[in-house]
């Protein structure tokens, strides 16, 4: 047998202590991420005995970043994108800047050079898209409004950094990094950005012209062999594929050219059977991402510069929160969504790695820099769990202690109210529809073809103005906050519609609606059977699971075909 298996070593090693130490941290209730990161920790080259190959350990963590984004693209639609750019774009580029200029000056007051100070701050900047991802799903709201701007917000945010990577090496003369290269003018750096611009529109183009027609197509030809192997394969090879073609062809990161790739094969109709396959896969190379990310990790930091790593932790978990949620706030969204997307932001990870390596190869970075970098993502990765789990808390305590946060969905916002000149027929015996994704939007086209009324409720503000743009009424706002509801005239309303799969946010609605109209009927949406029992045994309304109704829409076509027949 050969002696140099260093993947095998590490594949064993690291699954094996991560398996352990994930099962230690869940019956000490710490969250298992926590014992994943301690197993790189223990395997890695900072603490004595086996070290596993740090190279290759890295290589098998892209791999999962590359499953996971392409995962979530084959739940998230061109459509969902769009709907959430005008928040993501603006408020993903102004909160990088904000947490670059934090970043930037307590470099600078370390008496840091310059052009080390900025890629420190850069590196600071950008969330890991792995993390985000973990805490969206393990909340059950990766498919929810709020989940939809925070992926996309990452989308921008790993837009930005393909185009500080681009550009960093002809700016690193300037910056004051290695002499190799000169100094880039002002036409060479128009030319690089202009070139980088280029790449990643092609890039666009190239997967929406030829993906969109060619991903649902193989994956047809494939599932019809029959072979669930060869299907799994097809997804993977997919996955993996394109995200490599995409960097090699394009520059772009593997991670956005898996999204896109996802996101192209959900045309196709067997797109959740895609997602279903990779499953096991996405969640094995998540967990070797953050063994990876515990392997770079050198302990001594926290012995040898304490106060710089609290500055750091502070930056990313505070800074950037208060950040990210000012800016959701000032864009007009419910305080949920605010925190919701700061506390998914909290944290950094693959590509400030990726940065901070960069930064050291053109002499713009020092060792003393990159090992706060892993210390600050070692220790923001392990606590976002944490914040993520505060967030329902501080709402609640801000909402009971403060008028002003009670007031924050209705703030001068004029989506939060409907207008003057509604005419007041809508307004008695109407539907009210809370959610208006692809279920809400089947529901209000059934109904506008039996002519009732109706109000649509949901947090995204573009979707709301879309669906007034359309001439049909709709308020902004959590319809769980009892003002929204008000709003929407519930009131005088027949029937509320929740189409939203969040069992206690829907238990919320419907103890609003009751209160203030005590014979409103109710319909509630329910992800899993559980959940749906729970809501029926509280008599919560009329519940239905997806499954459950395609099988009995299934099962009403049989019958009434063979009736056909047999008659």
């Amino acid at each position: 047998m050969p002696h140099n298996v260093s993947l095998i070593a590490l594949i064993a090693a690291g699954l094996g202590l991560a398996m352990l130490l994930g099962l230690i941290a869940s019956r000490l209730r710490v969250p298992p991420l926590v014992g994943y990161l301690l197993a790189g920790v223990m395997i890695g080259p900072g603490t004595p005995g086996f070290v596993a190959d740090v190279a290759l350990a890295g290589q098998l963590a892209e791999i999962g970043v590359m499953l996971l984004m392409f995962g979530v693209g084959l739940h998230f639609s061109l459509d969902d994108l769009l709907a959430v750019r005008k928040i993501a774009a603006p408020g993903a580029v102004v909160q990088i800047a904000a947490a670059t200029v934090l970043g930037g000056a307590a470099a600078v007051s370390w008496g840091w050079p310059v052009g080390e100070a900025v890629v420190f701050g850069l590196a600071l900047s950008v969330a890991s898209t792995v993390v985000l991802l973990r805490a969206l799903e393990s909340k059950g709201i990766l498919d929810s409004t709020n989940g939809r701007i925070a992926v996309g917000w990452l989308v921008v945010e790993d837009l930005a950094m393909v185009l500080v990577l681009v550009l960093l090496p002809a700016l690193a003369p300037l910056l004051g990094g290695n002499d190799a290269a000169p100094a880039a003018d002002a036409s060479t750096l128009a030319l690089t950005v202009g070139i980088t611009f280029a790449k990643v529109a092609a890039f666009i183009a190239t997967m929406l012209v030829v993906g969109r027609r060619a991903f649902p197509r193989l994956l047809w030809l494939v599932a019809r062999t029959g072979s669930r192997e060869l299907f799994t394969l097809c997804v993977v090879a997919a996955a993996v594929g394109v995200a490599y073609a995409s960097a090699l062809l394009f520059d772009v990161s593997f991670a956005l050219g898996a999204f896109f790739a996802g996101m192209m094969m959900r045309e196709s109709e067997f797109s959740h059977r895609a997602a279903e396959d990779s499953l096991p896969l996405r969640d094995a190379f998540s967990v070797l991402f953050f063994v990876s990310v515990g392997m770079l990790f050198d302990p001594a930091v926290l012995m040898e510069s304490p106060l710089k790593v609290l500055v750091v932790v502070a930056i990313i978990l505070i800074g950037k929160t208060l950040a990210a949620v000012a800016l959701v706030l000032a864009f007009r969204y419910p305080l949920n969504t605010a925190l919701t997307v700061g506390a998914s932001l909290a944290q950094i990870g693959e590509f400030s790695f990726i940065l901070a390596g960069l930064g050291q190869a053109l002499g713009l970075m020092s060792a003393e820099g990159q090992n706060l970098i892993l210390a600050g993502a070692i220790i923001t990765i392990a606590l976002n769990a944490a914040l993520f789990a505060a967030i329902e808390p501080a709402q609640v305590w801000a909402r009971a202690h403060s008028a002003w946060a009670r007031r924050l969905d209705l703030r001068d916002d004029p989506l939060a109210a409907l207008p003057m000149t509604t005419d007041r027929k809508l307004l008695s015996g109407q539907v009210v529809v809370v959610g208006f994704g692809r279920i809400g939007k089947h529901i209000a086209s059934v109904l506008e073809e039996r002519h009732i009324h109706y109000i649509i409720a949901d947090s995204n503000r573009e979707v709301v103005e879309a669906v007034r743009r359309s001439g049909k009424p709709a308020v902004s706002g959590d319809a769980s906050d009892p003002i929204v509801l008000v709003q929407a005239h519930i009131t005088k309303a027949a029937m509320l519609v929740v189409t939203i799969p969040d069992p206690i946010a829907s238990r919320q609605m419907v103890d609003i609606a009751r209160k203030l109209n005590p014979h409103i009927e109710t319909v509630l949406r329910a992800d899993t059977e559980d959940g749906a029992e729970l809501l029926r045994r509280d008599k919560m309304g009329e519940v239905f699971v997806g499954e459950q109704e395609l099988a009995r829409g299934m099962a009403r076509y049989i019958s009434g075909r063979l009736a056909v027949r047999e008659g």
